[in-house]
């Protein structure tokens, strides 16, 4: 098109709008479509988790099978743990292997301490104060009918304690999720006699979070290509949602029937076969003979502490 075809309005230029809001402002999006952009959100997440398993790290070079030994391992072991102090040894260790496997230090970081630890935190809280953990007090509150009310020493000892270790087991399965593709990771689990039906429901679950997934966002996009004119984000964002809440049941039924019956055409029995060979190396049994050590050595230190 050149622009003595082009409309005129297409040819006019229109000022941008200015952070500040001098010259008007940006319009906030909904609750419908901040769910949508979470949901795509997601799904570019574990694209990008596909290609940070494809890096060639240290734990990207080892044999799932073994890796998922050497993690399972450390997991028993930050679970007997007892004393901070060796958790967050054990947590600096995790921040060392994620950078010796490539992967961003800040997207492993957040992607740890986003959501679950904070969440174990709040959880844990009210263990810290007085009423509930009696002990001596290190952060007074005042008094309560004539007793003094406060955190105590007990309390937050134990509350970090609980908190440190779930950011430790955290840590390590993120690094297990990260740095091994999926199917490899469930046939893994497979080949260490996991149940055939845990891995399918597994494997199932994973690719139609996805379908689903990818279904919604066509629906409200194929919605927004056909609305005209200006409507209330509440109002039209409530209809849509009571509109499409039976359609998208229906259909995420069809579509949970038709990935099963395509798995089935294509040999699926529960077995999980990958097109690269399982082949212990060297390095794969140095990998699992550090991971045995440093898990015995965690409990040890932690017994002489004691």
């Amino acid at each position: 098109m050149t622009t003595d075809t082009a409309p005129s309005w297409l040819l006019q230029s229109q000022a941008g709008l200015c952070p500040c809001g001098c010259i008007g402002r940006r319009k906030k999006g909904g609750f419908v479509e901040k769910t949508i952009s979470g949901a795509s959100g997601l799904l570019r997440q574990a694209m990008f988790s596909e290609d940070m398993a494809a890096r060639p790290g240290l734990l990207q070079r080892i044999e799932p099978r073994l890796k998922l030994l050497g993690i399972l391992g450390l997991l028993m072991a930050a679970a007997l743990v007892q004393h901070i102090e060796i958790l967050l040894a054990l947590y600096a260790l995790t921040l060392v292997l994620a950078a010796a496997s490539r992967l961003s230090l800040s997207f492993f970081i957040k992607r740890v301490w986003l959501f679950i630890p904070i969440f174990t935190g709040v959880i844990v809280l009210p263990a810290t104060f007085s009423f509930i953990t009696p002990g001596e007090i290190v952060v007074p509150f005042g008094t309560w009918f004539g007793h003094p009310v406060g955190m105590t020493s007990q309390g937050l000892t134990s509350a970090g304690l609980i908190v440190s270790r779930v950011a430790v087991s955290i840590s390590l399965v993120v690094l297990l999720t990260l740095s091994t593709p999926w199917n490899r990771l469930l046939g893994a689990l497979r080949s260490l006699a996991v149940p055939r039906m845990f891995v399918l429901v597994l494997a199932m679950t994973y690719r139609y979070v996805f379908h689903l997934l990818g279904s919604v966002t066509d629906m409200y996009v194929a919605r927004r290509a056909r609305t005209v004119g200006v409507q209330s984000d509440v109002t039209s964002g409530r209809a849509f949602v009571a509109a499409s809440a039976g359609a998208l049941f229906g259909k995420s039924h069809a579509l949970a029937e038709e990935v099963h019956m395509a798995m089935l055409a294509r040999g699926y029995n529960g077995n999980v076969r990958t097109l690269t060979p399982a082949k212990v190396t060297p390095r794969d049994v140095a990998w699992l003979a550090g991971s045995a050590l440093i898990a015995v050595c965690v409990i040890g230190a932690d017994l002489a502490l004691r």
